[in-house]
């Protein structure tokens, strides 16, 4: 990550402490984005929903990258993606980079 990017990601960070507190790590965020993007509201989770939630903020993230395409909504409302093309081979560091960038960029849209 060069300094730009973690300048911004720290000062990301800072925001989102001031509001869910501190040491919300990029797991809690993943969920954040994936609620939001459900559109249901805040609820509690089985494991099986958070995982869903999880895939849910990864392909919106991955979705301007080219990755993902929106496929639309089921009758229970939850979003569904087509993947477009496969992630190509990275290492957890490459894909810890990726996810924060795509989350800097989800929220910069969102300002």
């Amino acid at each position: 990550m060069d300094e730009e990017v973690k300048q911004e990601w720290t000062n990301l960070m800072k925001r989102l402490e001031v509001q869910f507190g501190e040491g919300i790590e990029i797991e809690g965020i993943l969920i954040l984005i994936g609620t939001q993007e459900l559109g249901k509201g805040y609820k509690k989770f089985t494991k099986d929903e958070k995982l869903d939630v999880l895939h849910i903020a990864l392909c919106t993230l991955l979705e301007p990258f080219g990755y993902y395409t929106f496929a639309g909504r089921d009758a229970d409302g939850w979003p569904h993606w087509d993947a477009v093309t496969t992630l190509p081979p990275l290492r957890p560091g490459e894909q810890k980079g990726l996810v924060i960038r795509a989350i800097l960029d989800y929220f910069k849209a969102m300002e």
